[in-house]
């Protein structure tokens, strides 16, 4: 979708490519192609470890500014959006182009109305159920920029998981935790810190690892868990590893890829925490009651119970992992 309205905007000449200087292009996602761009001019900024990962292996992750022209991929938010093309702004070189691209259900519109009040915005090209539309770097959008909210004493920051607040989901999953939990702890998907921070107040924990995909998050993570037991890793949860076999797996999976629902992803952090654990391990989770999770449970614990239903979650414990099959 996105390389449709990139390669209208090259065919028509409503963008043309500089001759020289890097493109930065923040925040794509997997399934985005960027095949019309020199790859060797190409430097991708995202957040997300997947997607950093994955055009880690095709592109330049690691370049820095000033960039001569960029192309910003739309995020929900629309605070986040704000940041992103604020960024933008201030990165690329004065008179360089800076494209923003996005789909109409994640607000495409609503973004560039908001930006054509501030800058000389050409007209926008719609196709694939989207928007691009550019302009050329120069006016100041330094108000823009995402900053910090402080909301029940804890840091977050504009289009992470839940920042408002504690989410229900791990709110009544703190509340289920055991008074007391074993000494090796993993915190998958943990965000901003919240279930963290829970974690930390058990008696008998010794070292918790967080473990968080989303840069942004992690950060806030950093801010908000300051006790010493607690590591911090940047990595996509289904395929990090511990050191040594865990004693508790806690978290709150997502199971969006976008807008879409998608279990898959919730069942690849089960597999997971099955890996992780120690046999005599245990895994807590919370889901929506709605997610089909008892077979992967069951294909990967000896024991699954179901703890606490309240307000469409579910609390689950599953302890004893499986051994894959040679």
């Amino acid at each position: 979708m996105r390389s449709a309205r990139l390669s209208l905007a090259l065919e028509t000449g409503a963008l043309d490519l500089p001759s020289q200087g890097r493109i930065a292009v923040y925040r794509p996602r997997i399934g985005d192609d960027l095949a019309d761009l020199p790859r060797d001019r190409v430097t991708v900024l995202t957040g997300f470890k997947p997607d950093h990962d994955h055009f880690g292996a095709m592109y330049s992750v690691t370049a820095e500014p000033p960039y001569a022209a960029a192309i910003v991929c739309l995020p929900r938010s629309r605070e986040a959006a704000r940041g992103l093309i604020a960024r933008a702004a201030a990165e690329v070189s004065p008179g360089g182009w800076i494209a923003v691209d996005g789909q109409k259900t994640d607000g495409i519109d609503t973004a560039l109305k908001d930006l054509r009040a501030r800058v000389d915005l050409s007209e926008s090209l719609s196709k694939a159920h989207g928007k691009l539309a550019s302009f050329l770097a120069g006016p100041d959008l330094s108000d823009w920029q995402a900053k910090p909210h402080l909301v029940e004493g804890f840091q977050t920051l504009p289009g992470i998981f839940s920042a408002d607040g504690p989410d229900r989901g791990s709110v009544l999953l703190a509340s289920a935790l055991p008074a007391k939990l074993g000494g090796k702890v993993a915190d998958l998907g943990a965000g901003w810190g919240f279930l963290a921070a829970e974690i930390l107040k058990r008696p008998g924990v010794k070292k918790l690892d967080l473990v968080e995909a989303e840069a942004d998050a992690l950060d806030c993570a950093r801010v908000n868990v300051t006790d010493g037991r607690a590591q911090f890793h940047w990595a996509d949860a289904t395929t990090w590893r511990p050191d040594t076999l865990l004693d508790v797996v806690v978290m709150n999976p997502p199971f969006h890829k976008g807008r879409e629902a998608d279990p898959d992803l919730g069942a690849g952090f089960i597999r997971a925490a099955r890996r992780m654990l120690a046999p005599s391990g245990e895994l807590w989770l919370v889901a929506n009651r709605h997610l089909p999770y008892d077979a992967v449970l069951s294909e990967s614990f000896l024991e699954v119970r179901e703890v606490v239903t309240n307000g469409g979650f579910r609390v689950i414990q599953a302890i004893k992992p499986k051994r894959a099959k040679p």
